[in-house]
């Protein structure tokens, strides 16, 4: 029996029409005369799902009774036994009710394939198990219910049913998705553009990565080697040389104009150390990445099979590399790297030269700059043995080699002295090898060729042996002394590759990485003292940003050797027996310091601006109050104190007890409204700190609107006290949510009421002040909070347009967050948002 098929509707999000195209389909292919049943369908009560499903037949559902409660699941036996063409089953990721036939409703459909049935499910992206520690970073929401990615990705068609996030959410606003109580908690919670769009971008990224697996595996399967063009790749290959930033910008303008992607290709060849390109190799990473390109690092022995490899896997339609300015004597003991990747593309590649301009140190453009080849660094006291057991060891080996000669033979004493020679190379190094080679090569045509004790060797065997003993043991010196060479290559690459990392580790994870750093160069190095030094602001005095070890340089005269930082500053140390290979480290070193010191200026300049707009912040809310809400209690006080002082009314006791009650009311609103004031100046200044303590949500709330005095009727509260109480500045929070509800009431209809409602939401409480009102433009919506501004700006509006200033500036100032959303059916939702801290 053949499996049947798996077609699922992906989506990115609840809502955006994945059981709608499920069940369209579905009635389509009923109408073409499939045999089509629907096994299972959520619509949540929405009408155009709903309708949907018109006349297509739908298998009853089985009921899972559970804990005293009725539950219900779809019937897979029920489904098996009709065994229709195509069945319909929603929510792939579904968790059945324990006591089910399976425990997820994806074994349900594994088991509808099994039997050859065809079937159409749907997903949100959210319920794969890859991704499911990212969607709850996210949106602060873990899903319980998960699907393997791989059952998913085996499905014969995948479609992702898209829609945006401002589209999604209108749809939401319009209840086309959840009932209307739910709206405003999804939109404000799950259904934020943020989050809708990074949960479309995670849909598209995956269908489309599934597309690449599927047709990386029909070029598998058909043994198709040449990349097809489906989008335009360009490789362009990076080896450190001077003028790769040319090279770099002339691939990306190709792939730009192809509207295709840029990859850059380094190829480590032999050992994988860095050469002397090194630190222009990071410079030309950086500007790849800048220009929007990806970085690539691959090993290989040959550069040019390397980089025509990787363009294939990279599936790249072009590749771009750097003339080479190799002698014609290198290329013809070498080869042409250029030359070996053309043959190597085989036309399946476009393989584009770009002739760079060449600086003083330009070297070989595709292979990495070599460093100078030398002897292999063995230690004076290995050199001095080898030495020592030339001259002790070899006349005692002829001595008894000579006591046994005629039994020997010449060809065994060629052996024994070989091994002898081997023995010197592998403790003293090439130098002492060759003189020992010399050295044996007279003993034993002194002492062993015939005639015995002359220089002549009569035989013409003896003497290709002699000669023939020379070249294999300067041969297996060399050998032993190349590798030699790499063994302390290799220890030095994985020192320095630890450095690095270390180093990178310290500036990126460190806040204050120079002291670090500073060690790290006299621990690596040997060195006696490190210092970071700043020319002063007067150019006269050198400052030491970090300094370490037991002989810091002060200034750079003290220094043994320097580099220069930007910005003036300078990297000096001293002591040390360092390597060629180590002062190019040191330079990647002196790279990152110069990364930490830009680090150091650029968080004390973000410091200062951030208090600076602290400070704006502050002064624009001191100005918008004292502009605006001093004219209130000063208008109440004036009126009713002119209306006491009135001689054409004759006030009776009960009259003037009220008159002088609103004095006396208003006095203390505005002795409290000056004292929040000076505190907000003391503030700004530096000299003075928020009065926080904890709070309820409900008490300030109650407080706010004592103030206004609004009609009940006007505003609608529902702050549950059994919220979480949070750590504020009460008096400041009081001000800033009766401006809200007072700027709300300005623009709600006179026979809407105004809500005030409060929840707590992934680690904050939000505080929701709700009107019906015209709403805001989302083009006006960057200049609302701005004194002096008011919707629409009509000159015969009410206020002076200081309301949201104020209430801005002062929920920044106790560590909050204000945001503005739709009222769905039309309005605008100011959101106040407040952390929620651990109670005491």
């Amino acid at each position: 029996m053949a499996r049947g098929e798996l077609r699922v509707y992906l989506g990115a999000a609840p809502g955006v029409g994945k059981t709608y195209a499920m069940l369209n389909e579905g009635w389509r292919r009923a109408q073409r005369g499939t045999d089509v049943v629907v096994g299972y369908v959520e619509t949540h009560g929405r009408t155009n799902t709903l309708a949907q499903l018109r006349d297509l037949e739908v298998i009853p559902r089985r009921i899972v009774e559970y804990r005293g409660q009725s539950f219900e699941e779809m019937d897979v036996d029920a489904i098996l036994a009709r065994r229709p063409a195509w069945a319909l089953v929603d929510e792939l990721a579904h968790t059945n009710v324990p006591g089910s036939r399976n425990t997820k409703r994806y074994e349900d459909i594994e088991e509808l394939l099994d039997a050859g049935i065809n079937v159409i499910s749907t997903v949100n992206i959210q319920h794969f198990e890859s991704l499911n520690d990212v969607v709850e970073d996210i949106t602060g929401i873990k899903q319980r219910e998960t699907v393997p990615d791989a059952f998913v990705r085996n499905a014969q068609q995948i479609e992702f049913v898209d829609q945006t996030p401002e589209a999604l959410r209108r749809r939401m606003a319009h209840g086309n998705i959840y009932a209307a109580e739910k709206v405003d908690a999804a939109l404000g919670n799950y259904f934020r553009v943020g989050n809708l769009g990074a949960l479309r971008e995670l849909g598209l990224l995956w269908v489309a990565d599934r597309v690449d697996e599927a047709l990386t595996e029909y070029r598998e399967q058909h043994g198709i080697a040449k990349p097809w063009e489906t989008k335009e790749r360009v490789v362009v290959a990076l080896t450190g040389a001077p003028g790769g930033d040319d090279l770099i910008r002339r691939a990306a303008r190709m792939a730009r104009r192809a509207r295709g992607e840029l990859v850059g290709v380094h190829v480590v060849t032999g050992d994988g150390l860095v050469g002397a390109g090194g630190n222009r190799l990071v410079a030309h990473r950086e500007l790849l990445e800048e220009l929007g390109g990806r970085f690539v690092e691959v090993q290989g022995t040959s550069v040019a099979r390397a980089l025509v490899h990787t363009a294939r896997n990279e599936n790249a339609t072009q590749l771009v590399l750097g003339a080479t300015r190799r002698s014609r004597w290198t290329e013809m003991t070498r080869g042409s790297v250029v030359n070996n990747v053309i043959r190597a593309a085989g036309g399946a590649i476009d393989v584009h030269v770009i002739s760079t301009e060449a600086g003083e140190d330009e070297g070989p453009t595709l292979v990495r700059p070599r460093r100078m080849r030398r002897l292999a660094p063995i230690s004076p006291t290995r050199q001095t043995v080898a030495f020592g057991l030339i001259v002790v060891g070899l006349p005692l080996l002829t001595v008894a080699l000579t006591s046994v000669r005629d039994s020997l033979g010449l060809q065994n004493a060629l052996l024994i002295y070989l091994l002898f020679v081997v023995a010197v190379a592998t403790i003293g190094g090439l130098l002492p090898a060759l003189l020992a080679s010399l050295s044996a090569f007279g003993c034993l045509n002194w002492f062993f060729a015939p005639p015995i004790h002359t220089w002549t060797i009569t035989n013409t065997r003896d003497l290709l042996a002699l000669v023939s003993f020379v070249v294999v043991a300067v041969v297996v010196s060399s050998l032993v002394d190349l590798a030699t060479r790499r063994r302390h290559e290799a220890y030095r690459a994985r020192a320095e590759a630890e450095a690095l990392a270390t180093m990178s580790g310290t500036v990126l994870l460190d806040p204050e990485p120079l002291p670090k750093l500073a060690q790290e160069l006299v621990y690596r190095f040997g060195l006696t003292g490190v210092s970071i030094l700043t020319r002063s602001e007067d150019e006269d005095d050198w400052i030491v940003e970090t300094a370490a070890g037991d002989e810091a340089p002060t200034e750079p005269p003290d220094s043994e050797h320097a580099l220069e930082l930007p910005d003036h500053s300078i990297l000096g140390w001293s002591g040390g027996d360092l390597q060629p290979g180590d002062r190019d480290t040191i330079a990647t070193f002196a790279t990152q310091v110069a990364l930490a010191l830009q680090g150091r200026r650029l968080q004390a300049e973000a410091a200062s601006a951030a208090a600076l707009a602290k400070a704006n912040e502050l002064r624009t809310a001191l100005l918008a109050a004292v502009s605006h809400d001093l004219r209130t209690p000063l208008a109440s006080i004036r009126a009713a104190a002119t209306s006491l002082l009135s001689d054409d009314v004759q006030w009776d006791p009960s009259s003037s007890k009220a008159l002088l009650q609103t004095i006396d009311d208003e006095a203390e609103r505005l002795n409290t409204l000056v004292g929040n004031l000076l505190d907000m100046s003391r503030l700004q200044t530096g000299a003075f700190s928020i009065n926080s303590r904890w709070v309820g949500l409900d008490e300030v709330v109650a407080s706010a609107l004592v103030g206004l005095h609004a009609p009940p009727e006007r505003v609608r509260t529902d702050v549950p006290e059994t919220l979480p109480q949070v750590r504020v500045d009460p008096t400041l929070l009081e001000r800033a949510v009766a401006n809200l509800v007072d700027n709300a009431l300005s623009f709600s209809p006179p026979d809407r009421a105004v809500r005030v409602e409060a929840a707590k939401l992934n680690g904050f409480v939000d505080l929701r002040v709700i009107d019906e009102g015209p709403g805001i433009p989302q083009a006006d919506r960057h200049r609302i909070f701005q004194p002096f501004q008011r919707a629409g700006d009509k000159p015969n509006g009410e206020g002076v347009g200081l309301g949201l200033a104020v209430a801005k500036g002062f929920v920044e100032a106790i560590g909050g967050e204000l945001e503005i959303e739709d009222t769905p059916g039309g309005g605008t939702t100011m959101v106040v948002s407040i952390p929620v801290e651990p109670a005491p």
